[in-house]
């Protein structure tokens, strides 16, 4: 199940400023999706109360949430804004303890519990606990502070990555040993500090955690978290697990792009504009017969379309299945000479021929 925090994590992105309207499109959008929760936002957040007036009508089966620091005070405003959930962040490595906190261990578990029965006696139904900088966490304190969450009535332990350094592997470990001590819901935030976060995220849901947080386009502080349309896509056409509307993603992630001023790579897994074309002969000519044979799903599922074109990259047979779009036909001394033609004039402008530059060469 997807948590979106493109409203909280990922407007923390340096530069990043959605307004109103832009935040509320944004939820627009992921409720098309149908994400099972969005973040949207963290206590104290201008403009949080807004937002959540303007589409808490809207949000069907989709479940609204805000972050808060583990202070009391932050609890009793995120009570008061009308979300479904409340997901507090609980820094428990020492280095964050001592140097951020100016506490101990004792001390913080001391404030967690004060706050999670504080937000129950508010009438939070559902309180996540976020275990930060979990990576850098003695692994039996961290699992400590989630046993004292669930004792005192958090619905979620959130696992969070906060910079990036899990492994696969090293995730399926921690994952499996939490799910193996606690009966609540647990969840992780992945960050991609080195490029691991998607495939961490699906590791975890692969190992017992039933949500992964992600943001549209993986925006977030430094390199970002788990892409929420990478996570998607793949839990919908591989797992099968979900079914997310992952052809309305394209035209929000666009839209979120200009928003936060991140170009999209023309590569960009499920997104790129280019991630269906291609002008390599071997893989050209299998295409023509079968595109499974060199596309992991169809194009259509994410609103994408197939493009093929000859190059300085084609051979003779991408450049006759070429010559049969436009009903055209040639010996095989013309189909060598138009060969010879389309490499030379590609390898010239850098790049696959056109429609039209290809009917002029073969009309030459």
């Amino acid at each position: 199940m997807l948590i979106d925090t493109t409203l909280r994590e990922g407007a923390q992105l340096f530069g990043a400023y959605f307004s109103m309207e832009a935040r509320e499109r944004i939820v627009t959008g992921l409720l098309s999706v149908g994400v099972d929760e969005i973040e949207l936002g963290w206590v104290g957040q201008e403009g949080l109360a807004e937002l959540v007036g303007r589409v808490r009508a809207r949000r069907g089966e989709t479940a609204l949430s805000v972050w808060s620091p583990c202070r009391e005070a932050d609890i009793r405003k995120a009570a008061g804004l009308g979300v479904d959930r409340i997901n507090i962040g609980v820094p428990v490595s020492d280095l964050h303890i001592e140097n951020r906190l100016g506490t101990d261990r004792e001390g913080l578990l001391e404030r967690l519990a004060r706050t999670v029965l504080a937000a129950g006696l508010l009438g939070i139904r559902y309180v996540s606990v976020g275990l930060e900088d979990l990576s850098r966490a003695d692994a039996d304190f961290a699992l400590k502070a989630a046993r004292l969450a669930q004792d005192v009535g958090a619905s979620r332990v959130r696992l969070s990555d906060s910079l990036g350094l899990l492994t696969p592997l090293r995730t399926a470990e921690l994952a499996a040993a939490f799910a193996g001590e606690l009966s609540l819901d647990l969840a992780v935030h992945c960050h991609d500090d080195f490029g691991m976060a998607t495939a961490n995220a699906v590791t975890a849901l692969q190992s017992g955690v039933r949500y992964a947080d992600a943001s549209l386009l993986g925006i977030g502080e430094r390199s970002g978290i788990a892409a929420t349309e990478e996570l998607a896509a793949y839990l919908t056409l591989k797992e099968e697990s979900h079914a997310y509307h992952i052809e309305n993603l394209r035209d929000l992630c666009h839209f979120v792009s200009q928003a936060a001023g991140v170009p999209i790579p023309r590569t960009k897994p499920v997104l790129g504009k280019d991630i269906f074309a291609c002008e390599s002969g071997l893989h050209a000519h299998a295409l023509s017969k079968s595109p499974a044979l060199f596309e992991p799903y169809d194009p259509s599922r994410v609103g994408a379309d197939r493009m093929v074109a000859v190059g300085g990259k084609s051979g003779r047979a991408a450049i006759r299945h070429a010559l049969a779009d436009h009903g055209l036909d040639l010996t095989e001394q013309g189909l060598s000479a138009l060969v010879h033609e389309v490499r030379k004039l590609s390898w010239e402008l850098e790049r696959p021929l056109t429609g039209s530059e290809l009917t002029k060469l073969i009309k030459n």
